[in-house]
């Protein structure tokens, strides 16, 4: 293909919160960048709309639990250009059982000691705090592992210092140091499940914590899950965030930071290929526009990274084998989008609680875990969940600016619904899948199902069609320790690059660290492509 395009310091594929954070850094060291997203509106699944009159919807995540750990939030001075964010405290509960009250998670530890007590004795209080003390330098380990690049020499750094956090009945200094070391190492590697029942005895207060852990995709009795479950206890130093005005604040003040130090982002205008030419990358959207770039990151998911490659005229064989390595899955779960008249009522509440309630707070609705196994050993053979495994977030009790007055609104997450059915398809049973899902709500707290007045449905088809999450997985790939680190997406497209296409960065959920809104990959890649810009400048 013939013909020049505009030249670009920096090309960035992909609009989501990765794409635009990799953008902000290179436009704040001077950079000429543009982005290119397909959507008409920037941000991905981190993006706020008015679904419902009045109503500010999220479209994808809605609290945001990683990246206040980051620096990213810092580094680019967010608060400046509009970002302000609402501890979420309390951060989590779990619903009351036919013998215990309702578990309240508070940003205090020993309020969350109290509430467990309260609900499961005090020895599971006691051994929750036991489990804080230890998993948080562990949780903290890891997000440090998060934010930068995945090597085993990272990983020795970022875990050298955590031997003390594990016992060994080994003697001799030798013996305990390197017994410790075997012991931290097979803790990180278990599952969820096995460390819940190596703390705790209430399996309600297991359920909750497993119900956290699977955020992430993965059941918790799948190995290497333990991390996932040890990441509450740093919800303790900070918690989840509510960003005032929606999930989309966050990707706001990530386009005005970018627009001040001088890049641009184009909306509604997808890149089509992405071709060698000599010493530089030309980039071509849908429309026509082309760009010439010595640097391209490439933020959207690794399949449409490598379809834009293979239009670009990149070896097709070895496009055909990295897909084959590339473990979608089907589906993770749906959600339902409400404007309702009142806030759910949730039974056997604490009265020591915030004048909000518990509404600020992730309502883990999972009370025993066989919930939990039931749901994703439906999804596994493509049917719709029993009872579906819910998170209940309703912010609005916390930011009056996302309803009109006397409304709420109210977002429902619920795993696991998979993506290929095995009879029937989701345009007749994603209404079914939605009912499903509120009265898990109405449940819990009875009466709810009446206060709905709008609703918006997502299917794992409609989230792969509206947000472009290819097989409906939020988090691009399997979240299951073989895509993670070194591995995700593959071995050979790990390190945020591609093989044999230089000047060109990796970034999004399809790569190191994975899904969620951590911002990890494009502070990862954006940090990259400047290095390698001052060694060739």
């Amino acid at each position: 293909m013939s013909g020049h395009g505009e030249r670009r310091d920096a090309v960035v594929v992909g609009g989501g919160h990765n794409g635009l954070i990799a953008a902000a850094y290179l436009a704040k060291a001077g950079r000429d960048v543009e982005v290119f997203e397909r959507d008409d509106i920037p941000g991905g699944a981190v993006s706020t709309v008015e679904r419902f009159p009045g109503h500010r919807i999220d479209r994808g995540s809605s609290a945001h639990l990683m990246i206040r750990h980051s620096p990213v939030l810092d580094d680019l001075d967010l608060a400046s250009h509009g970002l302000r964010y609402v501890d979420c405290d309390p951060w989590a509960f779990v619903p009351a059982t036919d013998t215990a009250p309702a578990i309240v998670f508070r940003t205090d530890l020993d309020a969350t000691c109290v509430s467990i007590e309260r609900s499961c004795g005090a020895k599971d209080a006691a051994a929750y705090r036991q489990f804080v003390e230890t998993w948080t330098p562990r949780a903290r380990a890891v997000m440090d592992v998060f934010y930068r690049p995945a090597s085993m020499g990272q990983f020795g750094r970022a875990f050298a210092g955590l031997g003390s956090t594990a016992t060994t009945e080994r003697t001799g200094l030798i013996g305990r140091r390197s017994g410790a070391m075997l012991n931290l190492t097979a803790e990180l590697m278990a599952s969820g499940d096995s460390l819940l029942d190596r703390y705790f005895d209430s399996e309600q207060l297991k359920a909750g914590l497993a119900w956290f852990g699977a955020q992430s995709g993965p059941p918790m009795n799948a190995p290497g899950t333990a991390p996932m479950v040890g990441f509450a206890a740093l919800m303790h130093l900070i918690p989840p965030g509510r960003a005032i005005g929606g999930s989309g604040a966050l990707t706001d003040a990530l386009v005005h930071r970018i627009g001040a130090d001088g890049g641009r982002i184009v909306c509604g205008d997808p890149a089509v290929s992405i071709t060698r030419c000599g010493d530089h990358w030309r980039v071509q959207t849908e429309s026509g526009e082309r760009r010439c770039t010595p640097t391209v990151i490439n933020a959207c998911h690794v399949l449409a990274t490598l379809d834009l490659l293979a239009a670009g005229g990149f070896d097709a064989g070895t496009i055909d084998r990295w897909r084959r390595d590339i473990v979608v899955g089907s589906g993770i779960g749906m959600a339902v989008r409400l404007g309702t008249t009142a806030l759910p009522v949730y039974r056997d509440l604490p009265d020591d609680l915030p004048v909000h309630g518990v509404h600020s707070a992730l309502g883990l609705l999972v009370t025993d875990r066989a919930h939990l196994i039931r749901a994703h050993a439906a999804a596994a053979v493509g049917v719709l969940p029993p009872r579906p495994a819910v998170v209940a977030m309703s912010f609005s009790a916390i930011d009056p600016t996302l309803a009109p007055e006397g409304r709420h609104a109210i977002n429902l997450w619920a795993q696991w619904h998979p993506y290929r059915l095995a009879g029937g398809d989701w345009s007749t049973l994603g209404a079914q899948a939605a009912a499903a899902v509120c009265d898990e709500v109405d449940r819990h707290a009875p009466g709810f199902a009446e206060s709905i007045a709008h609703r918006y449905i997502q299917t794992p088809e409609d989230l792969e069609s509206e947000l472009g999450l290819i097989g409906g997985n939020i988090m691009h790939v399997e979240m299951s320790i073989d895509q993670m680190f070194m591995w995700r997406p593959t071995p050979d497209l790990a390190g945020h690059r591609v093989p044999g296409a230089d000047g060109l960065f990796l970034a999004g959920a399809s790569t190191h660290p994975g899904g969620g809104v951590t911002g990890a990959s494009g502070y990862i890649a954006g940090h990259a492509a400047l290095r390698r810009r001052r060694l060739f400048s």
